[in-house]
């Protein structure tokens, strides 16, 4: 095979699929045989061409599981056939101060899969060594792709967070992340509240493992986390900084609110809120390759699995055209060979 087939973002908005040439991997870099990508909101920074750094053409994707078929010089902590996984943060430099911290995540010279270096709508991805986590054989390929983005978020955003078992503990969003979010919440030992829009997304709320269900359109669901005695943490998904803001007020006293989902618009903030309980807001950003890992093994142990749709590699644009009107239930992923 001298070839493969890719989705490439040629222009603003334009994905193509084209056929490219098989190439070797670079020093410190391995060459994947891609078996599944997710589909993901970010992936708007290259399709969209509003990701800083950007060139055309670029193969988004940043939710890749596949094998190794080929290595790279200098290349040692990985061989040929092992299964193993790409996310959003393509590989740390090491160098950097935040690195010589051992903060890989804030990396400041890090490049973003799918964005700065071609990314897994794709057979074949070229990767870093050091973006490179372990996937375990309990999860099939399509399942694990969305935990290495909306999966990782999630769970380390949880487990980072001040709250302990039994806290209450609020998932904001019931979507791509949130359904996420809540399984992780009720599986590490949480009271869990979902938060959504609608009647209607009660059971789904339930069947995820959620004590509590507020519906936010019928009634104020910072009152309501009041009447329950307030949250530890409010993890909230939801892009919209409109949305999140009046969520502050139903943290209880040195709760926090930390924020996953990106949006456009600010957050606002009743500053005596803050002050006259000591609550606060943070942000939340993915997590490191053995952070993926804890979050693939963790979710293999309590067999958590996101709630997905496939498509082809082929069938790419409109599982882009999906995802971002919504009407994925609740992530898509890409499967090769289909």
């Amino acid at each position: 095979m001298q070839t493969y087939r890719a989705m490439q973002a040629s222009a603003v908005g334009k994905l193509e699929l084209v056929t490219r040439p098989l190439i070797e991997p670079p020093p410190g870099s391995v060459r994947i045989r891609v078996e599944a990508c997710g589909v993901c909101h970010s992936d708007v920074l290259a399709v969209e061409g509003v990701g800083a750094g950007l060139t055309f053409p670029r193969v988004p994707g940043h939710e890749v599981v596949g094998r190794i078929d080929a290595i790279g010089e200098a290349v040692d902590r990985w061989r040929p056939g092992q299964r193993v996984g790409v996310g959003f943060l393509g590989g740390y430099c090491g160098h950097c101060e935040p690195c010589r911290r051992g903060d890989f995540v804030n990396c400041q010279n890090q490049a973003v899969s799918g964005l700065h270096t071609d990314g897994g709508y794709a057979e074949v991805m070229i990767a870093n060594e050091r973006g490179l986590a372990a996937v375990p054989d309990g999860l099939a390929p399509a399942d694990a792709a969305p935990l290495l983005c909306a999966g990782v978020t999630t769970f380390n955003a949880l487990r980072n967070a001040p709250a302990r078992p039994g806290d209450l503990v609020a998932v904001h969003g019931i979507g791509g992340l949130g359904h996420l979010g809540v399984q992780f919440a009720r599986h590490m030992g949480f009271r869990v509240a979902a938060i959504a829009r609608g009647a209607d997304k009660a059971p789904l709320a339930a069947q995820l493992g959620a004590h509590h269900y507020i519906d936010s359109g019928a009634e104020d669901p910072a009152a309501a986390l009041q009447t329950l005695g307030g949250a530890s943490v409010i993890l909230t998904t939801v892009p919209s900084g409109k949305a999140m803001s009046p969520m502050i007020g139903g943290l209880k006293a040195k709760g926090r609110m930390v924020v996953v989902g990106v949006g456009t618009d600010p957050i606002e903030a009743d500053t005596a809120q803050l002050t006259f309980g000591t609550r606060g807001l943070q942000g939340s950003l993915t997590g490191s390759p053995i952070d993926e890992e804890d979050t693939l093994a963790f979710s293999v142990l309590q067999n958590i699995r996101p709630m997905i749709e496939t498509m082809k590699l082929e069938q790419a644009a409109e599982a882009y055209g999906r995802m971002m009107r919504g009407d994925a239930r609740f992530r898509m992923v890409l499967v090769m060979g289909q």
